[in-house]
């Protein structure tokens, strides 16, 4: 296994529409595991897409268990929110943009289709931190960042920090 470079905004891999993942090989297998390896390294991550490590592929991994002994790892692939409900505001931060938190509007409640590593199909319902990492992963996988959900005078004001601050 090995840790994987994550990338940061704003890498263009990161604005693209990640495309279906087809083959279940042993590359995928190694993406997944070293996806996994990758996540864990980071200090406060708890889900990590494809694009994230430069693969546009629609896989992301979510780790719950995070500063446990628990291991909740999901592998989703190729996932669809089937059923949304509800509203909740959340504050979330991103690997791919360090330094940031933004106050979004996500589902409570949601129910996810895919794909798990082998590739048989599995259906998901969540709500709580598994549904907002759902939402967050895919996001990700269609091309959509933090960024993307706020204001548009918020994501000017981020624009222009982001542009002083990484000159």
């Amino acid at each position: 296994m090995a840790i994987l470079d994550i990338r940061k905004y704003p890498d263009t891999v990161l604005s693209k529409k990640a495309e279906s993942v087809t083959d279940f090989n042993a590359d995928l297998q190694q993406l997944i595991d070293d996806m996994t390896e990758t996540l864990r390294a980071t200090p406060t991550g708890i889900g990590l897409a494809a694009p994230q490590v430069g693969v546009s592929k629609r896989l992301a991994i979510i780790d719950l268990g995070r500063g446990t002994n628990e291991f909740s790892l999901y592998v989703i692939i190729n996932p669809v929110l089937s059923e949304k409900e509800g509203c909740i505001e959340t504050v979330e931060g991103c690997l791919s943009i360090p330094d940031m938190e933004a106050r979004i509007q996500r589902y409570e409640k949601v129910r996810m289709r895919g794909l798990n590593r082998e590739g048989r199909a599995v259906e998901l319902d969540a709500n709580g931190l598994l549904a907002i990492a759902l939402q967050h992963e895919i996001d990700h996988l269609d091309g959509l960042l933090l960024i993307n959900r706020l204001s548009p005078i918020k994501r000017e004001f981020f624009k222009k920090r982001f542009k002083k601050t990484y000159k």
